[in-house]
């Protein structure tokens, strides 16, 4: 007998691959750890706080994160314009995910001494290559 086998979408074979795609996609963790910590702020307040993200990218990662529903944008029509950004309740809900990462950070060390483990065995082996 032949087993066949069907290609599967990602998120069957993950469920948790299109979380992973949302929540940690470049620059979103820092946008709304910032968000969550500091709560509401002003474009450039989160430009301070964030320093090595540029204006493009942080202009297209809050309109995602607004389209995701995890932050809020509040347009408010004085002179100046002021904009005003902020995190939503189901941005607040990753906070248990978010705390969860920032425990598991001190294996951090364990993973570099990993990494320079596997350098060195690497050299090794291309010396004797």
């Amino acid at each position: 007998m032949i087993e066949t086998t069907s290609a599967v979408a990602p998120e069957q074979a993950c469920p948790i691959a299109p979380v992973v795609d949302i929540v940690f996609s470049r620059w979103t963790t820092p946008i709304l750890w910032t968000l969550h910590e500091y709560g509401r702020q002003r474009f450039g307040e989160l430009e301070r706080r964030i320093t090595t993200i540029t204006p493009k990218v942080l202009t297209q990662r809050l309109r995602q994160l607004e389209r995701d529903g995890l932050v809020v944008r509040t347009h408010h029509p004085e002179i100046p314009p002021r904009v005003e950004y902020e995190i939503t309740e189901l941005g607040r809900s990753l906070a248990p995910l978010f705390a969860t990462l920032a425990e598991w950070s001190v294996n951090l060390a364990e993973v570099d001494r990993a990494r320079l483990d596997y350098d060195a065995r690497q050299q090794a082996h291309n010396r004797r290559s």
